[in-house]
């Protein structure tokens, strides 16, 4: 009984929160890995594009939620979303079309472009800011959860009780479609593989008639798709925070790097490996030890590594600990 105690507290604890976690940064690293490996510079506005994503549909939901429309037990923001990644979309291509290109013509070096996508960055964050201001904002409407921890108790008779949340349960079902739908798009579409090849080697693919500022344009409506996705889901998960979206970033590029940027495979394995990292770490095992351990041999103490304030902080070893002995990642990709 005290193992099965030992399993319900992992997951509810553990299991649960870093799958939900690492689906989120999976897709937020996806959107960094494309710029990177098609657009070829690391894009230091990504967490601010994906707070102006998320502060889009919160907007929207308000206005749903103060006409009376609501998706009944889910989240409300999930009809608000196709809008969010219209003006999301909307702004990357004026930025794209008004900064960008400019250093494109100009063949300026990646650093030079590192350096622009921090300009942006604050630029988007002040506008995020002055729209929504810097509080906490919560949107989240329908069911709470999808298991009660309560009715799991009393069902299943274990001390532990296991919650799932709804919006859990939708991260990683709208993870899995996202994902799903942008692997079809890159393999089996003419663009996707007009992406692949403009990635792969942008000189032969010029010479093969590919439209660089076509690809260029996909590439930025689909970051976009994805980081207003991930965004929201992050917002229905803790709450929306420009100021968190910030901090997202560190644990986003170490994802993407230690997957292997350039890589989509490895910057999904590079979500979990960091979001089962930040959680572990920041988990006070004494629970989960005194259900599995002989009671002579249960902790005294919390058993926890690092307090959840410096939770970003694991993100940022990982990621140095790659840069120095495995700078191409997990799945290879292009070292840094």
């Amino acid at each position: 009984m005290d193992f099965l105690n030992a399993i319900v507290a992992l997951s509810n604890f553990v299991l649960v929160p870093a799958i939900a976690y690492g689906s989120q940064l999976a897709l937020g690293a996806l959107g960094v890995t494309l710029i990177y490996g098609i657009l070829r510079f690391s894009n230091f506005a990504h967490g601010d594009t994906m707070a102006f994503g998320t502060m889009s549909v919160i907007l929207v939901t308000w206005w749903f939620q103060s006409m009376g429309i609501s998706l009944g037990p889910l989240p409300t923001a999930l009809l608000a979303i196709p809008f969010g990644i219209a003006a999301t979309a909307a702004l990357v291509l004026i930025t794209d079309r008004t900064v960008y290109r400019f250093y494109r013509a100009q063949k300026a070096k990646p650093v030079v472009f590192v350096i622009v996508s921090i300009g942006v960055m604050f630029i988007y964050n002040g506008l995020t800011r002055f729209v929504l201001g810097a509080d906490d904002q919560f949107f989240a409407d329908g069911e709470r959860f999808i298991i009660n921890a309560r009715e799991f108790k009393e069902s299943t008779g274990l001390a532990e009780g296991l919650a799932i949340k709804t919006t859990q349960g939708i991260t990683v079902v709208t993870a899995i479609i996202v994902v799903a739908l942008l692997f079809w798009f890159l393999n089996k579409t003419r663009t996707g593989k007009s992406m692949r090849a403009y990635s792969d080697n942008e000189d032969l693919a010029l010479l093969s008639g590919i439209n660089p500022e076509r690809v260029v344009q996909v590439t930025w409506l689909i970051v976009a798709a994805l980081i207003t996705v991930a965004g929201v889901l992050y917002g229905l998960d803790k709450s929306y925070k420009p100021f968190t979206y910030f901090q997202l970033l560190l644990p986003i590029f170490a994802s993407a790097i230690v997957g292997g940027l350039g890589s989509p495979l490895g910057a999904i394995a590079g979500g979990f490996v960091i979001a089962f990292s930040e959680v572990a770490v920041t988990y006070a095992w004494k629970k989960v030890l005194g259900y599995a351990l002989p009671e002579a041999l249960a902790p005294d103490s919390l058993l926890q590594l690092m307090a959840t304030e410096y939770k970003f902080a694991v993100s940022f070893v990982i990621l140095v600990v790659v840069l120095l002995f495995k700078p191409t990642g997990l799945f290879k990709g292009k070292s840094v």
